[in-house]
């Protein structure tokens, strides 16, 4: 015999209403119908399985209950995932919130060729050409090289090229220089999967050019360089410098490559990247190839981007592979609209991350006792972070507005079904770092925040 269910439980049981009386509530009116069915099922599936597991003896099983329940629930359910949200952390290139934010006319370029747009065609003759063929063209411009290719991502950019000029042969690198990239994976892995025999060179802490001189064989395809966007090793270091490593490579005949990670290209950039590597200096430094990314420092769509030697970048651009590492016509055309700015425009005033990242401390605290007066909040010092690994350990002075909630309103300004905002906790106070939220319309911040208040009670 089966556990006997108790008499008040079987009553709730059959009390609980139909699907189809709950479609039909006010509550669940302005959502999708599939929405409010497959929402009613899952509440329906769940209570039932409470009660009888005892969890929820109590339940209110009324239609106004259930349909609230449903409500929510396909609520959360027809909510886009992607989404534009507001960012309070004070990190710039928030991994977690999208990275770079795209310059307003590479989100005119982007929506434009949303629907039908030259991509693989030359509009005069009407023959078929290269997709990436104006991209091209504006970095070989930009950054004086012979060619350049682009890939859905930096990662990729580093496979493709180790495939195709050093798969089956040996990659010489620091020891030091064996970073580990977002999701995990490791340099070594990389180069293991793109078929290279790593050679590791040095110590943790100090590589000199006799390392990589005394390594050097007749099998030897590539000289790598990667640089160490996210950690810093500090105290007794050293590692021989881009334009020793290139002379030695033309000294013996083999390629030097560059994996720059973050991918400067503005010329004066904002003080706070004064130490960031520039891709053009890499370039004139005689690296043959180098890679970056596009939704870092750059401040476009996501890719990744491999420019320098001609022969050497046709290689790459004709493995297999890159077919499949290809961009598609959406990030191309955000792409060209943002390296459109570099050449024509004003980067530091039009690209949103720059811009960010340029903000004087004055003016971030003049806004912060504007949008603090507003949200009564009190306005304190705060650090900021260019994020994505650039300048890890450098923070930039900033101000932000700390309201009182702390984690339970942080959750209902992150799921805000409007428009949520991210804000920071720090030292158990909520923080929104104006560094991020400068450009936002106040109005919009105030209604997010007050709305989450009311949900957070």
């Amino acid at each position: 015999m089966g556990t006997q269910i108790p008499h008040d439980v079987r009553e709730l049981l059959r009390s609980l209403p139909a699907v189809d009386a709950i479609a039909r509530s006010e509550l669940v009116a302005a959502l999708p119908r599939p929405a409010v069915l497959r929402a009613s099922r899952r509440v329906l599936d769940e209570l039932r399985t409470a009660l009888r597991d005892g969890l929820a003896a109590s339940a209110d099983a009324t239609l106004p209950a259930v349909a609230a329940r449903v409500a929510a629930v396909a609520e959360a359910d027809v909510a886009p995932r992607h989404r534009r949200v507001l960012n309070g952390t004070g990190v710039v290139l928030h991994t977690g919130i999208g990275r770079a934010p795209l310059a307003e006319a590479a989100r005119r370029a982007l929506l434009d060729a949303a629907g039908y747009a030259v991509v693989e065609v030359e509009p005069g003759s009407g023959e078929r050409n290269q997709r990436e063929e104006i991209v091209r063209e504006l970095l070989c411009e930009l950054l004086g090289v012979g060619h350049a290719l682009v890939v859905n991502n930096n990662a990729a950019a580093v496979n493709l090229c180790l495939r195709a000029i050093a798969g089956g042969r040996e990659a010489i690198v620091s020891r030091g220089e064996l970073v580990e990239i977002g999701g995990g994976f490791r340099m070594p892995d990389v180069m293991a999967e793109a078929g290279c025999r790593m050679v590791e060179v040095g110590a943790t802490n100090r590589t000199h050019l006799r390392d990589y001189r005394s390594a050097i064989g007749a099998d030897t395809g590539l000289l790598v360089k990667v640089h160490p966007s996210n950690f810093r090793i500090l105290g007794f270091t050293g590692t021989p410098e881009l334009a020793e490593l290139a002379e030695l490579g033309r000294e013996v005949g083999v390629p030097v490559f560059e994996d720059l990670g973050s991918g400067l290209l503005v010329d004066e950039p904002p003080a706070p990247l004064s130490g960031e590597p520039r891709v053009r200096d890499s370039v004139d430094t005689g690296a043959e190839l180098v890679c970056f990314s596009g939704d870092k420092l750059l401040g476009g769509p996501q890719c990744g981007i491999l420019v320098g030697d001609r022969a050497l970048v046709a290689r790459c651009r004709s493995h297999p592979l890159y077919r499949a590492f290809r961009c598609d016509k959406l990030t191309l055309a955000a792409l060209e609209a943002t390296l459109r700015i570099y050449r024509d425009g004003a980067p530091i005033a039009e690209i949103p991350t720059l811009r960010a990242i340029a903000r004087q401390p004055a003016e971030l605290g003049a806004a912060a006792e504007r949008l603090g007066e507003r949200l009564g909040g009190v306005v304190v010092p705060s650090e900021s972070f260019v994020g994505s690994g650039a300048n890890p350990a450098r923070p930039i002075p900033s101000f932000a507005v700390a309201l009182d909630g702390g984690a339970v309103l942080a959750r209902a300004l992150r799921t805000d079904p409007v428009l949520p905002l991210w804000p920071r906790l720090a030292d158990g106070r909520l923080l929104l770092d104006l560094r991020t939220l400068f450009d936002e319309p106040a109005d919009e911040v105030a209604a997010t925040v007050e709305r989450s208040r009311v949900r957070a009670v």
